[in-house]
């Protein structure tokens, strides 16, 4: 038995024990700043999921003085809290977009421990929050899922057909198309799990994973952002899962680092744009009309 395997095999008993949860959330706990920070008028919201897990979250109103056009849920990535979210939906309240952002359990100001499913359950939380808000009655609703928050989205809105009829569509960021996919990125990263990667990350459970969802989600408007520089999940990931997408969807290329997607206001203004008309739109689809921030001209 040589030494590496000797000191990789604890951890591959670990991970096949805890599910491999681990390599899929990467909760920090805390509250670094509010969105007071940047400007925008907030609300701290606590939500309790099925199983008693109180979940912190944010509600982001609409502007002073600017007509509402709906309610975005936003669904964050696996690391960090909603803090390090904020760049996601922070401009959508200036458009007229109220926004509630939601700290999975373990994340943030939220209790417990982050894991699969029982993540599905703060999802549908904040379904059941909405459904109360009358903030959002008569309201059209759009889910927006960044990185895993979108994986999640799919699979959650695959298993509530209910769900899926009361949106009016659903936007993805940076989505990673398999579980599997984020797992060997993550071991990929340390000298110790590095030569495993392949072999330790198909210990993680792939059967709800994007991929898999994203074909059970049909009817509804689909607006797919992969950038071409992704260098955490691939624009191969974007691809893949819109080839496998029912129509009505939209595949948009961009430019920019893993989520960063709305530091640009070219994409802001994309999903601003497909809002307007999810069935109809078309987006921007030649490569050639995609700017590239490192060469404006």
């Amino acid at each position: 038995m040589t030494r590496l395997f000797r000191a990789i095999l604890p951890l591959m008993l670990g991970l096949a024990l805890s599910a491999c949860s681990s390599l899929l959330f990467y909760p920090q706990p805390g509250q670094p700043f509010t969105p007071q920070r940047a400007g925008l008028q907030y609300r701290d919201l606590y939500l309790v999921a099925a199983d008693g897990t109180r979940l912190h979250a944010w509600w982001l109103p609409a502007k002073a003085g600017v007509a509402v056009k709906g309610t975005v849920l936003h669904l964050h990535g696996n690391g960090g809290n909603l803090a390090m979210h904020l760049g996601g939906s922070w401009w959508l309240p200036e458009q007229g977009y109220q926004v509630l952002m939601l700290d999975y359990r373990g994340y943030g100001l939220s209790a417990g421990e982050p894991g699969l499913p029982g993540v599905y359950q703060d999802i549908d939380a904040a379904f059941a929050w909405l459904d109360q808000a009358p903030e959002t009655r008569n309201r059209p609703r759009v889910v927006l899922g960044q990185s895993l928050g979108g994986a999640l989205a799919l699979h959650y809105l695959a298993e509530h057909p209910q769900r899926r009829q009361e949106l009016k569509a659903l936007v993805l960021d940076g989505v990673p198309a398999g579980y599997r996919d984020v797992a060997q990125y993550t071991l990929g990263g340390s000298w110790l799990t590095w030569p495993l990667q392949v072999p330790l990350s198909w210990l993680v459970p792939d059967g709800d994973s994007a991929l898999d969802a994203i074909p059970r989600v049909a009817g509804l408007p689909m607006l797919i952002y992969h950038s071409l520089d992704d260098a955490v999940v691939p624009l191969s990931n974007g691809v893949r899962l819109y080839q496998a997408a029912p129509p009505p969807r939209v595949f948009q290329p961009t430019r920019g680092g893993h989520v960063q997607t709305f530091a640009d206001p070219v994409w802001r203004e994309v999903m601003l744009r497909y809002l307007e008309d999810p069935r109809g739109f078309v987006g921007l689809r030649r490569l050639a009309e995609v700017p590239n921030p490192e060469n404006p001209q």
